[in-house]
């Protein structure tokens, strides 16, 4: 029944400094729409941004900054993202370590985006 995932909302303390941490670490997309939430894009998902007391209805029942806990797949080595993450000055709180995703073995590399979000990238394993 369920095909996909479009997108999901995080809710952040300051909507232009998780902004420009996704675009410069993680090269999203921002997209601004007149009244709509700011999104971040990404291959043919997007993460909708919601500044705490400028959410958008409807909403969780408690957002809070922080809370979110996501991973994210990556078509590139590693090895390369570890480099990104070091260049923008991104402390790695786990990884590269073998985990089990939604299609089987992946390696997995744990950090933290402003707000505290725990954010996991992998790349699935051959």
């Amino acid at each position: 029944m369920i095909v996909g995932l479009d997108h999901f909302v995080l809710t952040v303390a300051s909507l232009d400094a998780a902004c420009a941490f996704y675009q410069r670490v993680l090269d999203f997309e921002r997209i601004d729409t007149p009244n709509r939430p700011t999104a971040l894009a990404f291959g043919n998902q997007k993460i909708n941004v919601h500044e705490v007391g400028r959410t958008f209805e409807p909403k969780a029942k408690m957002p809070t900054p922080g809370s979110g806990d996501f991973c994210l797949v990556t078509d590139r080595p590693l090895d390369e993202f570890l480099a990104k993450l070091e260049a923008n000055d991104v402390a790695v709180e786990l990884g590269p370590i073998e985990r089990i995703g939604a299609r089987g073995a992946m390696m997995s590399v744990y950090f933290r985006d402003p707000d505290g979000n725990l954010v996991e990238v992998s790349q699935y394993l051959r």
